[in-house]
């Protein structure tokens, strides 16, 4: 009897490396449910673009991982919608400066919120559901983990939490689940992003002299699900080198 398909939930998947991961997932014969929380116009043009590949293999659901409530609700719909979950990816991420002088509590809630208290919470709901499949875990981080962005203090506090988050998970949920982390650097611009001076200096500070790609983050999150059976509580920089600056 044939095995069915594993399934991977991805979040902030509708669009830009979310999109990305989703695609490289469902090439490998995954089906993928594919969360959004505002862009659900991308998300069903996804979910279209899969299906034509391979019937019946995305599905797209809305939550709003500020809210734990819809967190949960979030993990039990993605269950329920093939009777299993074997990979989670935690990507939704909300970025934007926030200088200590103006900074809110309103966008320290958003920040923390999407990238730290939203997959958390969505770990634990998650988890003995990939226990049982002996699933995987992938965290997306960032290099401003460990190297601070100015102005951008609240973003790096929260990333900096979702990297340890992946170091306390993969020893919480060993030996059942393996829990990894990718941390970009350049890979994409942030949208309305057009200060062209400071983006060439930028590149110019990367040793591989170059923007990144999804595609990059993509791979690896499929090396980290699909090829590393012996890897855990890893986070590695996809940077171009920029870490060693």
């Amino acid at each position: 009897m044939t095995e069915p398909a594993p399934v991977a939930l991805i979040t902030g998947a509708a669009r830009r490396i979310g999109a990305a991961i989703a695609s490289r997932l469902h090439g490998r014969g995954y089906r993928v449910i594919i969360h959004y929380q505002h862009s659900a116009t991308e998300a069903a043009a996804l979910c279209a673009q899969l299906n034509q590949i391979r019937s019946d293999s995305a599905h797209s659901l809305q939550a709003n991982l500020l809210d734990t409530a819809s967190v949960q609700q979030l993990a039990k719909d993605s269950v329920a919608r093939w009777g299993q979950v074997n990979a989670l990816v935690n990507n939704a991420s909300s970025f934007y400066p926030t200088p200590l002088g103006s900074a809110t509590e309103q966008q320290w809630d958003e920040l923390v919120g999407s990238n730290l208290k939203g997959p958390y919470f969505l770990c634990q709901a998650l988890a003995d559901e990939l226990k049982t499949r002996c699933g995987s875990i992938v965290n997306i981080a960032d290099i401003h983990a460990a190297q601070p962005l100015k102005n951008h203090s609240i973003y790096c506090i929260a990333k900096a939490g979702n990297k340890m988050l992946t170091k306390t998970l993969a020893k919480e949920l060993a030996p059942r689940v393996r829990v990894n982390g990718i941390a970009p650097g350049v890979i994409l611009w942030p949208e309305n992003d057009n200060k062209k001076g400071e983006q060439e200096k930028l590149l110019k500070s990367i040793p591989l002299q170059r923007m990144g790609s999804s595609d990059d983050i993509a791979r690896l999150a499929d090396f980290f699900i699909n090829n590393a059976s012996y890897i855990t509580g890893q986070t590695i920089a996809v940077d171009g080198g920029k870490h060693l600056s």
